[in-house]
Parts: C-alpha cells; sequence; structure tokens
C-alpha cells in the first residue's frame, strides 16, 4: 500500500527502468481489469511532431470559456508532476494521485508476471488518467495529449469524438522511422474509423500519407489551408493577430505565427465539437490561452525567453519568431538537449543564428553532456558549462536576448529557479 505522494511518485518514476515499449496490448490488459473506463470519456485526441501543448491549451481555455469542464492529459509536465493529469488547468490532487497509484500498481506488479511484461512509466500514468476521467471524476471534455507516435503510443486505446495532427517532423526517427513519410505514418495511427481529422501537415509526401489513412479510415477531413483558413495580420510584443475564415478577428498572446497555426486547429475542433458555440466565447477563450516554455518571456530587463524547441523543426520555428519580433537583439542561446535527438542538425541551426551559444547539461537520464554539445558546434563565440553556473550570466548584458532552449525536461526543471533567479534581480 503506498501511503505518500512522494511514495507514489517514486513508484512511478521507478517504472522508467522499462524504457519505452510501444503497443496496446499492456493497455488494454489493464483497461479490461478495470471495466474499461477509457469508453466513458469524451476525448479529443492530439497528436503530431510540435504544436501539441499549444493546441491543446487553446482548445482547452475555449471550451472552458464556453462553461464546460476540461479534463487534460499532457506530458512532460512542467512545474509539478501532478498537472500531467489537470482539470480546468488545475493539477490533480496528491491524494487524488496517489488513490491512482493503489489503483494500478497491483495491476502492474500481476503484468511483471505475465508474457505481457510490466507497463513502462508512461504506460501506467496513461493508465491512471483513464481511470481517473472514466470513473472518478467524469468531465465534460477531455483533452489527450499523445505521447510518442501514435499508432502504438498507450493513449491510442480511446474512442475519440475528434482527432487532430498538428504538424510532422523528424523527430525521434529511430522509433518512428526516418522520413517524414514513415513518421507521418505512425502519426496517423490515431485516426479513427469514421471520426474528423483536424490537421496541419505542410510536407508533401507526409500530407499524402495523412489524407491517404484518413480515406481508408472514412475520416471527415478538416485541413488548414483547405476546410478553414487563418491569415496572421500583426506581430507585437504581446502576442498575434490573426483572422479565421475571413470573418473571425483573434487574438492569442503565445507567440510566433505557429501559434496562430495551433489555434486555428483549436478554433476548427471547438466547432466541431460544439457548432453552436458562439465567437465571442472563441475570441475570449483563446486570448486567455497560455503554455509554459512556448516561447515565454519570463525576464524583461534582461530579454529572457523559454522555448522547449526540441527538435530542428521547432529550431526553425523559434528562429523565425526571434527575427520577426527580436531582429536587432544580440542573442545568447542556452541549450541542452537529450542524447537521443538529431543534435548535430539542431546545432548546426544555431551556429548559423547565434552571437553566443551556452551549452549546458540537466539531471535527467538521457542527458546530453556538455562537452558533447559543444564539440558538434562550430560557432566562433561557444563555452560549455556543466552545472548552473550558466544562471549567472543573464544579468551582464540588457541588450542580449537570452534564449534559453533545447529540452523541455531541461527546461521545466530549471523554471522555477530562472523565474526566481529573475525576479530577485528585479528588485535589486
Amino acid at each position: 500500500m503506498i501511503e505518500t505522494f512522494e511514495e507514489a511518485v517514486s513508484w512511478i518514476h521507478g517504472r522508467l527502468r522499462l524504457g519505452i515499449k510501444p503497443g496496446l496490448e499492456r493497455m488494454e490488459w489493464m483497461m479490461e481489469r478495470l471495466g474499461n473506463p477509457h469508453l466513458n470519456i469524451n476525448a479529443v485526441h492530439i497528436g503530431g511532431t510540435n504544436g501539441k501543448g499549444s493546441t491543446l491549451s487553446f482548445l482547452r481555455n475555449i471550451l472552458e470559456e464556453a462553461g464546460y469542464t476540461v479534463g487534460t492529459f499532457t506530458s512532460p509536465y512542467f512545474e509539478v508532476f501532478n498537472e500531467r493529469i489537470s482539470v480546468n488547468g488545475k493539477p490533480a490532487s496528491e491524494e487524488d494521485w496517489t488513490s491512482l497509484v493503489n489503483i494500478i500498481k497491483p495491476l502492474a506488479d500481476e503484468l511483471e508476471d505475465h508474457e505481457l511484461g510490466g507497463p513502462t512509466e508512461f504506460e501506467v500514468i496513461t493508465a491512471m488518467m483513464f481511470y481517473y476521467f472514466g470513473e472518478v471524476k467524469q468531465k465534460d471534455y477531455v483533452l489527450i495529449e499523445v505521447g510518442l507516435g501514435g499508432r502504438f503510443d498507450s493513449t491510442n486505446i480511446v474512442n475519440p469524438i475528434c482527432t487532430c495532427i498538428t504538424s510532422i517532423g523528424l523527430d525521434h526517427v529511430n522509433i518512428l522511422g526516418h522520413s517524414y513519410e514513415e513518421i507521418a505514418f505512425e502519426k496517423a495511427g490515431i485516426i479513427k474509423a469514421g471520426i474528423p481529422l483536424v490537421f496541419n501537415v505542410k510536407h508533401d509526401g507526409a500530407r499524402e500519407v495523412i489524407l491517404t489513412q484518413a480515406e481508408i479510415m472514412k475520416a471527415p477531413v478538416f485541413e488548414l489551408g483547405e476546410q478553414f483558413h487563418a491569415v496572421h495580420e500583426k506581430t507585437d510584443s504581446e502576442g498575434e493577430l490573426f483572422t479565421y475564415n475571413e470573418y473571425l478577428h483573434l487574438k492569442i498572446s503565445m507567440s510566433g505565427a505557429h501559434q496562430v497555426e495551433n489555434a486555428s486547429l483549436a478554433v476548427a475542433i471547438a466547432k466541431l465539437a460544439e457548432p453552436e458555440l458562439e465567437d465571442n466565447i472563441i475570441r475570449k477563450g483563446i486570448e486567455k490561452a497560455y503554455w509554459p516554455g512556448r516561447f515565454e518571456k519570463v525576464g524583461e530587463n534582461p530579454l529572457v525567453i523559454m522555448d522547449g524547441a526540441h527538435n530542428p523543426e521547432g529550431i526553425d520555428t523559434m528562429m523565425q519568431t526571434i527575427h520577426e519580433k527580436y531582429p536587432e537583439k544580440y542573442v545568447h542561446f542556452i541549450f541542452a538537449a537529450v542524447s537521443d535527438k538529431d543534435l548535430t542538425n539542431m546545432i548546426s541551426k544555431l551556429d548559423q543564428h547565434a552571437d553566443q551559444i551556452t551549452f549546458t547539461s540537466f539531471d535527467f537520464p538521457r542527458a546530453a553532456k556538455a562537452e558533447s554539445l559543444y564539440e558538434l558546434s562550430n560557432h566562433h563565440n561557444k563555452q560549455a558549462v556543466e552545472n548552473a553556473d550558466w544562471m549567472t550570466e543573464l544579468n551582464q548584458s540588457e541588450d542580449a536576448l537570452y534564449m534559453i532552449t533545447g529540452s523541455l525536461y531541461f527546461l521545466s526543471g530549471i523554471y522555477k529557479d530562472v523565474k526566481r533567479l529573475l525576479k530577485a534581480e528585479t528588485k535589486k
């Protein structure tokens, strides 16, 4: 019997020893033993390489503004572990998490001796989420973010009212495939028979894979640029202005043209879920949306921005936003990443745009060493710092843009410390 939240989290993290085990058999086994709670959920299933969390946040805020209670399942966590399972933005309580562990742990223990093998960390958390929203606290909507890929992701046992694919990029290539088309096929695995698909995929080959799978599944298709449209009107320090379907003028506080696209996906899903939704509800909800670590300004003087650009496409998008908003700034990147990413390509892109780069590392099993990242760079103004000493540099130049980027695990681990440091500097 798990008695405390700390014990519960320790047990969950202990499942990391099992790594990644794609497949749905263990999830189906656990759900059957629990009475199939996942079938009681009014879900939207959101996959894609980048943009999942932002799209989810936009959609959540629209539905909340309309008066609905909205559960969310996201990963990784950013500020507190509990936030992975939340209701209307409020993380599930420590007591709820502890209770959920005590429900799932006996099943996990039983699976250890089963031919299917023990469930992974992500599988047990997903099982907890399904039980929580299917049995403990049923909500009007549950927005579920895919963990990895789609076809064999633990979340893919859900029967959603709508699926969404936000983007396709070259990430997790050793698991999902080395081409856009191969990765698109895995992402397209979340498309369900007869269930509407909302998507935004620019790569021609990947797009064709998505459309082909949708046709096979007879899923109605709603594609950005085809069945619905968004025109980016203006960017400023407060966010972005855009027009949806030529009549609905919207403002978002999250920065970047890519966030206009993510917001448009959310509007399209909301209109599918709630056809009578008033435009003013959409307008108010979408402006409130916030997602930490996505081109988030955490300091003004000096200017410090955190952005979880953890793959080449993410780096490109970040660079575009920097050039749009801060074209004259001296840009100092602070970068850390996990070792199984396309580091050569990512660092090459940083080299092309940086005035200065600090490579660092963080406490995570797959984190790349600072020196390893340093060796991959050809930049003339670079350094490697293995610990958090780089934080002392954040107040050295008021003319610089300090861009803290790379792994979301890196950002989440330093988020509170950076904000605390900058708040202290402001008071001086």
